[in-house]
């Protein structure tokens, strides 16, 4: 089992109807391949954690970074993993907007609890304060 994060910048902000069809693709996606993880986007930022076997993994990282409605993708880490972060989520997400009346980082905080892994964790919430800083 292996797990990927990355960050990466779209062109545009996305409207809402496009968030909801590129998570439509990705949860097919991903549940044909047996794939898992969890979508984070904050303005034209995104930051994104996907579980599961390597080759299905490279596959799926294979099309993201050919998808032209972003650019710089930096690869945060790849890893082998000995069980998923996110096994109920084909693509779980989050948007900075949800975050009224919280901090990007404390809802970050509040749905990374359950995970055991505090590299992953160290990702989530590094993203959702640098965001946070940012905006």
């Amino acid at each position: 089992m292996n797990r990927i994060i990355y960050i990466s910048t779209a062109r545009r902000r996305p409207t809402e109807a496009e968030i909801q069809d590129i998570l439509e693709v990705s949860r097919r996606n991903n549940r044909r391949d047996g794939l898992s993880g969890l979508l984070i986007a904050a303005g034209q930022r995104f930051l994104q954690v996907l579980e599961g076997e390597q080759d299905l993994l490279e596959q799926a990282y294979d099309r993201i970074k050919s998808d032209s409605r972003h650019f710089a993708l930096v690869q945060l880490e790849w890893a082998e993993v000995q069980t998923r972060s996110f096994p109920e989520w084909q693509m779980g997400y989050v948007e900075a907007a949800e975050a009224v009346g919280e901090t990007l980082a404390g809802l970050i905080t509040a749905l990374t609890e359950c995970v055991a892994d505090e590299t992953l964790r160290a990702h989530l919430r590094g993203f959702a304060d640098l965001y946070s800083r940012a905006a």
